[in-house]
């Protein structure tokens, strides 16, 4: 929602202080479908030969997660810090064996099942298992545990970057492609030099319409989206952190409910719960 108010508020205040000013709007719409076609046509084209098939399959699949506001809140952090914090606590309990079915079948472990917000994500729980797997096997010590969970994050963040690093490609060369229709409709003005001033006036505005929308699509339009797809990349990737550090704190011989405070620190101040506000959440479930 936040997205297409901030569209209509940029957009709304650019063409209104234009018609504010004695503007005729009516040359801009008129000027706009060969325009869009030259600019936006040439953009689509090149954006499809700078990418491979799957950044741009995934470019497509993130545009729908970014007109949504963000799953990171505090309540999902709290609910998964509830979920390792009872994973750690069997752990405790019971010994490493003790959670192997629920690593080995987590679609039909009680005790993701018990936590639908993050136990029903693909991504998080597959993580986790991962992890818990190697933990189980007692093959590998935290140092090396986390160096393999440093490269996958890392991973992780790099593929998630293409998109991003996509978008900031096209926006960079909309302008350009503006500047191309606007030298197109000069070409097509100076092959009508006998016309009269008001035809010629006419021509010379909508090749600037050119100039006019290249830069706007890139600046107002584009490039806010590939921010965005930016932000939400890092909330992601600080979801994996969160696991990485419980689970190495837990490792090192931590208590479950010092794990989850290790895991707490690492978010950001605006999702991160308060220590009697995770305490009180855990404790509940």
């Amino acid at each position: 929602m936040i997205v297409f108010v901030g569209y209509i508020l940029c957009l709304g205040s650019i063409f209104g202080a234009f018609i504010i000013h004695g503007g005729n709007i009516s040359v801009i719409l008129h000027a706009m479908p060969t325009e869009m076609m030259a600019i936006g046509g040439g953009a689509i084209g090149a954006f499809l030969v700078n990418n491979q098939p799957k950044v741009v399959k995934a470019v497509l699949a993130n545009f729908g997660p970014l007109l949504k506001g963000s799953k990171y809140s505090k309540d999902r952090y709290m609910e998964l810090m509830a979920m390792l914090y009872e994973i750690l606590q069997k752990v405790r309990k019971e010994g490493l064996m003790s959670i192997e079915k629920d690593v080995d079948d987590p679609e039909n472990s009680p005790l993701f099942k018990k936590y639908p917000t993050v136990g029903s994500d693909h991504h998080v729980v597959e993580f986790i298992t991962d992890y818990l797997r190697m933990m189980v096997s007692g093959n590998l010590n935290s140092h090396e545990i986390e160096a393999l969970m440093d490269n996958e994050i890392e991973t992780h963040h790099n593929e998630g970057h293409q998109p991003v690093a996509a978008i900031a490609r096209l926006a960079g060369a909309l302008p350009a492609f503006g500047i191309v229709a606007a030298v197109l409709g000069v070409v097509n003005t100076m092959g009508s030099v006998g016309q009269p001033p008001a035809v010629l006036g006419g021509m010379i505005g909508s090749a600037l319409v050119g100039t006019f929308l290249g830069i706007l699509l890139a600046y107002g339009v584009v490039e806010p989206l590939g921010g965005l797809m930016e932000q939400k990349l890092d909330e992601g990737t600080k979801e994996f952190q969160v696991i990485k550090t419980v689970l190495l704190a837990s490792m090192q011989g931590y208590a479950p409910q010092v794990a989850i405070e290790f895991g707490r620190k690492v978010l950001f101040s605006t999702e991160r719960p308060s220590f009697v506000e995770l305490e009180a959440h855990v404790k509940k479930k």
